[in-house]
Protein backbone atom coordinates (compact mmCIF):
# COMPACT_ATOMS: atom_id res chain seq x y z
CA UNK A 1 0.00 0.00 0.00
CA UNK A 2 1.51 3.56 -1.02
CA UNK A 3 1.82 6.10 1.63
CA UNK A 4 0.08 9.09 1.46
CA UNK A 5 2.86 11.15 2.19
CA UNK A 6 4.37 9.50 -1.02
CA UNK A 7 1.39 10.26 -3.13
CA UNK A 8 0.85 13.91 -2.28
CA UNK A 9 5.10 14.47 -3.12
CA UNK A 10 4.77 12.85 -6.31
CA UNK A 11 1.78 14.69 -7.14
CA UNK A 12 3.50 17.47 -6.03
CA UNK A 13 6.18 16.77 -8.65
CA UNK A 14 3.73 16.65 -11.34
CA UNK A 15 2.16 19.97 -10.55
CA UNK A 16 5.11 22.00 -11.28
CA UNK A 17 6.25 20.12 -14.33
CA UNK A 18 2.88 21.25 -15.48
CA UNK A 19 2.97 24.60 -13.92
CA UNK A 20 6.21 25.01 -16.10
CA UNK A 21 4.57 23.77 -19.60
CA UNK A 22 1.59 26.30 -19.18
CA UNK A 23 4.17 28.66 -18.27
CA UNK A 24 6.47 27.89 -21.53
CA UNK A 25 2.88 27.83 -23.21
CA UNK A 26 1.95 31.20 -22.37
CA UNK A 27 5.12 32.64 -22.99
CA UNK A 28 5.80 31.18 -26.14
CA UNK A 29 1.94 32.06 -27.53
CA UNK A 30 2.45 35.71 -25.98
CA UNK A 31 5.79 36.25 -28.43
CA UNK A 32 3.42 35.05 -31.03
CA UNK A 33 1.01 37.33 -30.21
CA UNK A 34 3.42 40.22 -29.99
CA UNK A 35 4.30 39.82 -33.41
CA UNK A 36 1.01 41.45 -34.44
CA UNK A 37 -0.10 43.51 -31.12
CA UNK A 38 0.03 46.83 -30.85
CA UNK A 39 0.20 48.48 -27.26
CA UNK A 40 -1.63 51.35 -27.52
CA UNK A 41 -5.31 52.58 -26.67
CA UNK A 42 -6.69 53.06 -30.14
CA UNK A 43 -4.35 50.16 -31.30
CA UNK A 44 -4.82 47.12 -28.98
CA UNK A 45 -8.60 46.19 -29.17
CA UNK A 46 -8.25 46.58 -33.02
CA UNK A 47 -4.93 44.07 -33.22
CA UNK A 48 -6.31 41.77 -30.92
CA UNK A 49 -9.57 41.70 -32.99
CA UNK A 50 -7.66 40.97 -36.90
CA UNK A 51 -4.92 38.54 -34.73
CA UNK A 52 -8.34 36.46 -33.73
CA UNK A 53 -10.55 37.14 -37.24
CA UNK A 54 -7.55 37.47 -39.49
CA UNK A 55 -4.66 35.72 -38.38
CA UNK A 56 -4.09 31.91 -39.42
CA UNK A 57 -4.88 30.43 -36.52
CA UNK A 58 -4.22 33.15 -34.69
CA UNK A 59 -7.57 32.50 -32.41
CA UNK A 60 -5.75 30.05 -31.53
CA UNK A 61 -2.51 30.94 -30.08
CA UNK A 62 -4.75 33.96 -28.37
CA UNK A 63 -7.35 31.42 -26.95
CA UNK A 64 -3.74 29.34 -25.40
CA UNK A 65 -2.36 32.23 -24.07
CA UNK A 66 -5.45 33.10 -22.43
CA UNK A 67 -6.04 29.76 -20.96
CA UNK A 68 -2.66 28.76 -19.79
CA UNK A 69 -1.93 32.24 -18.46
CA UNK A 70 -5.92 31.32 -16.32
CA UNK A 71 -4.85 28.14 -15.41
CA UNK A 72 -1.32 28.64 -13.85
CA UNK A 73 -2.92 30.22 -11.57
CA UNK A 74 -5.09 27.90 -10.51
CA UNK A 75 -2.17 24.91 -10.67
CA UNK A 76 0.27 27.50 -8.36
CA UNK A 77 -2.29 27.80 -5.73
CA UNK A 78 -3.48 24.22 -5.91
CA UNK A 79 0.81 23.57 -5.49
CA UNK A 80 0.61 25.01 -2.37
CA UNK A 81 -2.15 23.53 -1.01
CA UNK A 82 -0.60 19.77 -1.80
CA UNK A 83 2.29 20.76 -0.50
CA UNK A 84 0.90 21.65 2.89
CA UNK A 85 -0.55 18.25 2.81
CA UNK A 86 2.58 16.60 2.07
CA UNK A 87 4.46 18.26 5.09
CA UNK A 88 7.18 19.54 3.31
CA UNK A 89 8.67 21.26 6.38
CA UNK A 90 11.94 20.70 6.24
CA UNK A 91 14.86 23.20 5.80
CA UNK A 92 16.35 21.59 2.50
CA UNK A 93 12.42 22.56 1.34
CA UNK A 94 12.26 26.55 1.86
CA UNK A 95 13.84 26.70 -1.62
CA UNK A 96 10.64 24.65 -3.06
CA UNK A 97 8.31 27.14 -0.73
CA UNK A 98 9.43 30.48 -1.44
CA UNK A 99 9.64 29.83 -5.52
CA UNK A 100 6.39 28.31 -5.12
CA UNK A 101 4.69 31.16 -3.47
CA UNK A 102 6.26 33.82 -5.61
CA UNK A 103 5.61 32.05 -8.38
CA UNK A 104 2.05 32.26 -7.78
CA UNK A 105 1.93 35.41 -6.93
CA UNK A 106 3.36 36.60 -10.44
CA UNK A 107 1.16 34.80 -12.14
CA UNK A 108 -1.35 36.63 -10.40
CA UNK A 109 0.61 39.74 -11.01
CA UNK A 110 0.40 38.68 -14.93
CA UNK A 111 -3.30 38.81 -14.99
CA UNK A 112 -3.49 41.65 -13.24
CA UNK A 113 -1.23 43.57 -15.89
CA UNK A 114 -3.36 42.21 -18.86
CA UNK A 115 -6.72 43.41 -17.86
CA UNK A 116 -6.19 46.74 -19.63
CA UNK A 117 -4.36 45.15 -22.83
CA UNK A 118 -7.25 44.19 -24.57
CA UNK A 119 -8.99 47.95 -24.04
CA UNK A 120 -12.13 47.01 -23.61
CA UNK A 121 -14.42 48.20 -21.40
CA UNK A 122 -14.54 45.99 -19.05
CA UNK A 123 -10.50 45.88 -18.43
CA UNK A 124 -10.47 49.84 -18.74
CA UNK A 125 -13.18 50.17 -15.67
CA UNK A 126 -12.23 47.06 -13.48
CA UNK A 127 -8.51 48.95 -13.71
CA UNK A 128 -10.53 52.66 -12.99
CA UNK A 129 -12.04 50.58 -9.41
CA UNK A 130 -8.17 49.58 -8.86
CA UNK A 131 -6.23 52.70 -9.32
CA UNK A 132 -8.60 54.10 -6.87
CA UNK A 133 -7.68 51.11 -4.24
CA UNK A 134 -4.01 51.97 -4.93
CA UNK A 135 -4.35 55.30 -4.62
CA UNK A 136 -5.77 55.20 -1.19
CA UNK A 137 -2.01 53.68 -0.09
CA UNK A 138 -1.04 56.10 2.87
CA UNK A 139 2.07 58.09 1.38
CA UNK A 140 2.60 56.14 -2.25
CA UNK A 141 -0.46 55.58 -3.66
CA UNK A 142 -0.93 58.61 -5.63
CA UNK A 143 3.06 58.16 -6.79
CA UNK A 144 2.54 54.33 -7.34
CA UNK A 145 -0.45 55.35 -9.24
CA UNK A 146 0.90 57.92 -11.80
CA UNK A 147 3.98 55.33 -12.43
CA UNK A 148 1.82 52.75 -13.71
CA UNK A 149 -0.77 55.26 -15.30
CA UNK A 150 1.26 57.44 -16.91
CA UNK A 151 -0.41 60.56 -15.41
CA UNK A 152 -4.01 59.32 -16.95
CA UNK A 153 -5.28 56.04 -18.50
CA UNK A 154 -3.91 55.88 -21.81
CA UNK A 155 -1.70 55.01 -24.25
CA UNK A 156 1.33 55.41 -21.55
CA UNK A 157 -0.59 53.29 -19.09
CA UNK A 158 -1.02 50.71 -21.73
CA UNK A 159 2.53 50.51 -22.62
CA UNK A 160 3.61 50.41 -18.99
CA UNK A 161 1.70 47.54 -18.55
CA UNK A 162 2.40 45.93 -21.81
CA UNK A 163 6.47 46.80 -20.73
CA UNK A 164 5.51 44.63 -17.05
CA UNK A 165 3.51 41.94 -18.49
CA UNK A 166 5.98 40.73 -21.14
CA UNK A 167 9.13 41.84 -19.78
CA UNK A 168 9.31 41.48 -16.25
CA UNK A 169 6.90 39.55 -14.62
CA UNK A 170 6.92 36.94 -17.50
CA UNK A 171 11.04 35.99 -17.33
CA UNK A 172 10.33 36.03 -13.70
CA UNK A 173 7.50 33.77 -13.92
CA UNK A 174 10.01 31.02 -15.99
CA UNK A 175 12.62 31.66 -13.99
CA UNK A 176 10.63 30.71 -10.41
CA UNK A 177 9.03 27.79 -12.21
CA UNK A 178 12.47 26.21 -13.22
CA UNK A 179 13.89 26.67 -9.33
CA UNK A 180 10.25 25.25 -8.00
CA UNK A 181 11.08 22.11 -10.44
CA UNK A 182 14.40 21.55 -9.76
CA UNK A 183 14.14 22.44 -5.90
CA UNK A 184 11.28 19.59 -5.76
CA UNK A 185 13.42 17.16 -8.00
CA UNK A 186 16.00 18.10 -5.48
CA UNK A 187 14.10 17.13 -2.89
CA UNK A 188 13.26 13.95 -3.78
CA UNK A 189 17.11 12.86 -4.67
CA UNK A 190 17.94 13.83 -1.24
CA UNK A 191 15.30 11.71 0.33
CA UNK A 192 15.72 9.01 -1.60
CA UNK A 193 19.54 9.08 -0.56
CA UNK A 194 18.73 9.35 2.96
CA UNK A 195 16.60 6.72 2.59
CA UNK A 196 18.82 4.01 1.17
CA UNK A 197 21.65 5.12 3.48
CA UNK A 198 19.62 4.52 6.70
CA UNK A 199 20.40 1.41 8.52
CA UNK A 200 17.97 -1.44 7.64
CA UNK A 201 16.56 -2.80 11.02
CA UNK A 202 16.97 -6.41 11.24
CA UNK A 203 14.11 -8.35 13.68
CA UNK A 204 15.30 -9.59 16.31
CA UNK A 205 15.21 -13.31 16.85
CA UNK A 206 14.23 -14.91 19.99
CA UNK A 207 16.34 -17.94 21.63
CA UNK A 208 14.77 -21.30 20.58
CA UNK A 209 13.73 -23.03 24.00
CA UNK A 210 14.63 -26.64 24.73
CA UNK A 211 11.59 -28.35 25.42
CA UNK A 212 12.05 -31.20 27.51
CA UNK A 213 11.84 -35.06 25.95
CA UNK A 214 9.01 -37.47 26.55
CA UNK A 215 9.20 -39.99 28.36
CA UNK A 216 8.35 -43.54 26.43
CA UNK A 217 5.99 -45.87 27.49
CA UNK A 218 8.06 -48.47 28.51
CA UNK A 219 10.32 -45.82 30.71
CA UNK A 220 7.36 -44.74 32.02
CA UNK A 221 6.07 -48.31 33.18
CA UNK A 222 9.01 -48.93 34.71
CA UNK A 223 9.57 -49.20 38.31
CA UNK A 224 11.72 -46.37 39.97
Amino acid sequence: MLNPAFILRRLSTVLAVSILTLTLLAVTSGILIAFYYVPTAGGAYDSLKEIDTQVPYGWLVHTLHNLSGNFVIVLGLVQIFVMFLGERFRRSWLTAWISGIFFTLSAIGLSWTAMILNWDQIGFWRLKIELGTIEAIPFIGATLRDIITGGSVGTLTVAHMYALHSYVISLASVGLAIVHLGALLFQEKEMQAEKSAAPVVQPVQQPEIEQPALATESEAKSPA
